[in-house]
Parts: C-alpha cells; structure tokens; sequence
C-alpha cells in the first residue's frame, strides 16, 4: 500500500512530506492507458496533488489543473483528505521522443498554459463555502517545479519539490513513483534553506531510492541531511474514484423524461463513461423504464 507522510522540521520553522505512490500512478496507467511520457507527466501531477494536500481534513478536496497547449492539452487531479487521489489527462497518448539525456519530455507536452490549485473546504458533506483558487503561468512544465513555482507566487511559500516517475518496457510499466515537498515557513532560518538546497543536490537520484526500497521517511531523511524533523501525521494513499452506477443513474435521471425517453427508444439503453477513471456505467431498458416511471 502507497503511503504519505507529513511533518514539521527545524523547530518547526518547515513543513515536510514525502509519498510513495508507486500503485497510485499504475492503477491510473491501467485505466487511462497512457503513454510513456504521458504517464510521467500524469504521475508526477497526481504525487505533487497529494503532497500539496497533504493535510487536507475530512471532507476537504485539492484540485491542481493544468491547462496547456502542448500535445497532452491539460491534466486534472484531485486529492481527498482520506488519501485518495484521482485524476485524467486530455489526450492520454500524446508522445514526444526521449530527450538528449534519455529522460522522457515531459515539459515538451505540456508546453506554456497555466497551473491551477483549487482548495475546497467540507465539500463531500455538502458544506460547499467559495472554494479558495490559485493560479500562476506555468513555469517550465517539468511539474515538480510548477508546483514549487505556484507555492512561491501564490501562496508565498519557499519551497522544494522532487517528483519522480520511473517506467520500464513490460508490464507493470511503472518501476516506481514517489515525491517530497519541503516548505520553508516565515520563521524559518535562511541557513535551514542553504542546507536543504546543499543536501538536495548531493542526494542520491530518487526515483533509485525508492526502487531499491525507501520508504518516505527514507526520502525525507535523504531530503533533510542532519536536520531533526517530527512526523506528525501517516496516512494510506490510493489512486480511487468516487463515481459509482448510483450516481451515473441520478445523472441520466437529471436530463429530463424526454432525454430519457429518446434514449430509450433510440438506443435501447443509455452509458456514461467517468472522465476521472474511464469506467463505465450502462443502463438497460429496465433503468430507463424506471427513470421515466419515478414521480
């Protein structure tokens, strides 16, 4: 099982997290069937989602759009505070050769556009107040920087991202995944800062890491060097959908008896495809019938 964790570090002048989420993106791979270079790009957003949310509260969604004029055109996930995460891309199978350095080119089907976060707050129970929304130009469509880049303009946080993906040929595509975000808080120490950056880039390559088995408290001591951290909170996390044949049935039910009515002679039944996991849910003559039958 994937997990996440979160914690302070350095006197609690930072706040940290680090995930694995090796069978979160394979789980996505395997439903949206994506290419190479897509799945890279759709795992590293559905990572970085679950780092930024992190400390969501029960109830509470994060949503990280992305709109672009690359090839890929968009990606959406969104975390609950459960540790579930979901998400899709526009155009799963947009390709683009391997770079100079064999690593996939991931900003190359991104392309300019912007990064969005959205923050709701008690929204599985209906308590629905104005979702907070942030937006920034993205800044070079690797992601894990993009997320850095939102942090630093919006939020007005200092931070690190490292987000890695790595794939192999054969089945199951995904090697690995994980990620860690290091925030640097208002009362944190400029030298804490130095540090972080100084151990950052002597580390180990992580993706390497998490293969040969770190957990992420090993990402976040590789991340943190001789700095003292505290764990505050674990939590499972998993790539799942809260789509369900209930609420396919209560949506076609929305369209209205002549809808209905059409699609019940026309095509004898109707079927609705999730966006976020691509199931799909059918309904039969007897459904319809049912529908146009209610009061």
């Amino acid at each position: 099982m994937d997990k996440l964790i979160h914690g302070v570090a350095a006197d609690a002048t930072v706040r940290v997290m680090a995930a694995i989420t090796t069978d979160t993106v394979r789980e996505a791979v395997r439903r949206h069937q994506t290419s190479p270079t897509v799945t890279a790009a759709l795992g590293r957003v559905l990572t970085g989602t679950l780092l930024l949310g992190s400390s969501l509260k029960d109830f509470d969604r994060l949503t990280v759009k992305i709109e672009s004029n690359g090839s890929v055109e968009g990606i959406v996930a969104e975390a609950l505070g459960d540790g579930k995460v979901r998400g899709y891309v526009k155009n799963p199978v947009a390709e683009l050769p391997l770079r100079s350095d064999g690593s996939f080119d991931v900003t190359g089907i991104i392309g300019k556009g912007m990064f969005y976060v959205i923050r709701e707050a008690g929204f599985e129970v209906g308590f629905r107040p104005e979702p907070y929304i942030g937006s920034v130009p993205i800044e070079s469509g690797d992601i894990g920087e993009d997320f850095a880049h939102y942090l630093l303009k919006s939020e007005q946080i200092p931070s690190a991202v490292l987000l890695g993906i790595q794939l192999q040929a054969e089945e199951p595509y995904v090697t690995c995944a994980g990620g860690v975000m290091i925030q640097m808080l208002p009362s944190s120490d400029e030298n804490i800062a130095v540090m972080i950056e100084d151990t950052i880039l002597h580390m180990p390559k992580l993706t390497d890491s998490i293969r040969e088995g770190a957990t992420p408290e090993d990402l976040l001591k590789m991340t943190l060097g001789i700095i003292d951290y505290e764990i505050l909170g674990e939590k499972d996390v998993k790539f799942e959908c809260n789509c369900s044949y209930e609420r396919a049935f209560q949506l076609i039910s929305s369209l209205g008896k002549t809808e209905v009515r059409l699609m019940l002679e026309q095509d004898k039944g109707a079927s609705m495809t999730c966006g976020f996991c691509n199931e799909t849910y059918t309904l039969n003559e007897d459904d319809l019938k049912r529908i146009l039958e209610a009061d």
